[in-house]
């Protein structure tokens, strides 16, 4: 357990959060830019002396009134936006850094890191000749050789174009599931937060918003306006049931399967799709004769109207709950109402690669 009573005043924001997290899997703080999503990390990692408060974990205070613990006293990885690898070293060099460092501690081998990000072939080359994800993974290795005992990172992948951020997305997820290090995960990516995360922490100006499972706060119809309309979906569970002859694969979900895009994961993987609300389309009755190949049975939970024309619509599907975005007019014609069944229709190519992940099985 994480626990923060702190506070940090600047000229025209002030940070102030009172919070205890449950240190398990991956923990995001999610917030706009300006929101105080760095400076808390900062805070944690004990770079940020201006501070006052206390910052505690397990039972050790880290901070006080009285007391203050170095950064490298606490048992913290971070892994920087922009990396901050040694230039004069090769990844090899980097590497042994923090191997050396952390002598003593029980930590992952060498071997065991370059192995889990794939940088055998990387080992001899300097920073220089890496692209932003290489450096990225290096970066990551580097911070599991300190032997941590919670990684901190800070929007590893902002700086990265969308083919890097695909390309180093699948090593965070394993990264999750198999290091047994909790992760606090800086981010104002929905698309990282949903791929990645067990609970989610949401700042708006140096205040807590809200704080929960990611699952839930993605599928409340309250968290669209500080996701945005567009940007607002909920996460399924799913798993893989089979690849198709034509290029789609099918999915077993709660409610029934779900025909996507091609997936690069074998037969029985397990997965978190994010569905964004403006993809699904909602039916009174089961059509036919539509192009979308996903016609799921659903039961309405929750309306919200909006500040304009539409109204979010929150539905159980199976164990899942899933949002769709319609028109006031549409949910008039067709007399919504919080406990009625209906179908929730989604084009297998409205999802895209991105907003799927696989998660343990």
């Amino acid at each position: 357990m994480l626990t923060l009573d702190i506070s940090l005043g600047f000229p025209d924001f002030t940070l102030q959060v009172t919070q205890s997290i449950a240190l398990q899997g991956v923990t995001a703080i999610f917030g706009r830019s300006g929101s105080g999503k760095s400076t808390l990390l900062r805070i944690i990692a004990g770079l940020e002396h201006r501070a006052k408060g206390q910052v505690g974990m397990a039972g050790t205070v880290w901070q006080d009134a009285t007391r203050f613990v170095a950064p490298e006293k606490r048992g913290i990885g971070y892994v920087f936006q922009d990396t901050r690898l040694f230039p004069h070293l090769s990844v090899r060099g980097n590497l042994d850094y923090a191997l050396r460092r952390a002598r003593g501690l029980g930590g992952p081998s060498l071997d065991e890191v370059v192995t889990a990000l794939d940088l055998g072939p990387l080992l001899a080359r300097r920073p220089a000749g890496l692209s932003g994800g290489e450096k990225q993974r290096v970066g990551i290795g580097r911070a599991l050789l300190t032997a941590p005992r919670v990684l901190l990172m800070d929007e590893p992948l902002a700086a990265l174009d969308e083919a890097r951020k695909a390309e180093i997305l699948p090593y965070l997820e394993q990264l999750r599931d198999n290091a047994a290090i909790p992760i606090l995960y800086v981010s104002h990516s929905l698309t990282e937060v949903s791929r990645l995360a067990r609970d989610m922490i949401v700042l708006r100006d140096g205040r807590v918003l809200r704080h929960g499972p990611a699952a839930d706060l993605f599928a409340d119809p309250e968290s669209v306006p500080i996701f945005g309309v567009r940007d607002a979906g909920a996460i399924i569970t799913a798993r893989i049931a089979g690849h198709e002859a034509d290029g789609l694969t099918r999915c077993d979900t709660s409610a029934g399967p779900l025909l996507l895009p091609r997936i690069n994961a074998a037969p029985g993987a397990a997965l978190r799709i994010r569905i964004h609300a403006q993809d699904v389309i909602l039916a009174r009755h089961r059509p036919e004769g539509l192009s979308a190949l996903n016609i799921l049975p659903a039961i309405i939970t929750a309306l919200k109207l909006g500040e304009g024309p539409g109204v979010i619509v929150q539905l159980r599907l199976g164990q899942d709950l899933l949002l769709a975005r319609i028109t006031r007019r549409s949910a008039q014609m067709l007399d919504l109402r919080e406990g009625m069944a209906v179908y929730a229709i989604l084009k297998s190519v409205a999802v895209a690669a991105g907003d799927v992940g696989e998660t343990p099985a």
